[in-house]
């Protein structure tokens, strides 16, 4: 079966460790992606989802691998479109490695199924989101248009 695949690289002027407290602490996902929560024990096999600032979930699945903080692979699953939540569980890959003062993020979004909807639709949000990640921690303050739930979302 054909996959679907989205692969985004960013090198973020920060440790290892920052940057992964920076995608697993909620005082950090509130900052630049848009007001959400992720709630996990962060073990293998751990539930895990993320948390719209209504409590509502918009996202669910499980870790698949953890090796802070070098690696994280999570089962995910769309909650919040009937047709996304239709074709099943997608697989996250966040890759951290050093180089110099700065750290190679390399995130994979895949699903096991030609033309995914949900690959299609991370592959606009991801960009964003991972630009204000990294501004957030090079500057300070992430991207204002990632700091809030999205209208009518």
């Amino acid at each position: 079966m054909a996959k679907s695949e989205f692969v985004y690289v960013t090198f973020i002027r920060t440790t290892p460790e920052k940057l992964w407290r920076a995608l697993t602490k909620p005082e950090f996902t509130r900052q630049f992606w848009h007001d959400t929560t992720q709630e996990c024990d962060w073990k293998p096999g751990a539930r895990w989802r993320i948390v719209k600032p209504d409590g509502s979930t918009a996202d669910s699945g499980e870790i698949v691998e953890i090796d802070p903080p070098k690696k994280l692979v999570l089962k995910w699953q769309n909650q919040m479109l009937p047709e996304m939540t239709a074709e099943g569980f997608s697989l996250l890959t966040y890759q951290l490695e050093p180089k110099g003062d700065s750290v190679k993020l390399t995130v994979t979004h895949q699903m096991d199924k030609s033309d995914s909807k949900l690959i299609n639709a991370v592959s606009g949000g991801w960009p964003m989101i991972l630009s204000s990640l990294k501004s957030l921690l090079e500057t300070g303050e992430s991207i204002e248009a990632t700091r809030s739930w999205p209208k009518g979302m």
